[in-house]
């Protein structure tokens, strides 16, 4: 195995494809994961800990949908999640350039 922080970097912020694309914030880093768990020293942890918080905004998001009725507090939801999925993408893209383990809030642990 081998030790590649910048593909770490790489796939936390391949999760930010969506603000150009509008799609692919769980299929490029599903894709890098599979590919490089077994060459990349780190990349399963890293991996899991992504897919695990774009699965969990996905929950989140179909919550926040019934939640639009109820005095609009969906749409509060949608704007949170919206700068959460900005910023800790970053935030651990940067952990990872240094070696450190990433952590997603509120993120729900479907891949262990």
């Amino acid at each position: 195995m081998r030790k590649d922080n910048q593909l770490l970097v790489i796939t936390h912020l391949s999760q930010l494809i969506t603000l150009v694309t509008g799609f692919g914030s769980l299929l490029l880093p599903l894709v890098l994961w599979l590919t490089q768990k077994e060459k990349v020293y780190q990349m399963d942890t890293h991996g899991k800990n992504i897919i695990n918080f774009q699965l969990s905004l996905i929950v989140y998001c179909l919550i926040c949908i019934p939640l639009i009725l109820l005095f609009g507090l969906g749409l509060l939801g949608f704007v949170i999640l919206g700068v959460i999925s900005v910023v800790f993408p970053i935030v651990n893209a940067i952990r990872a350039s240094r070696g450190e383990a990433p952590t997603y809030p509120l993120s729900l642990n479907f891949i262990s």
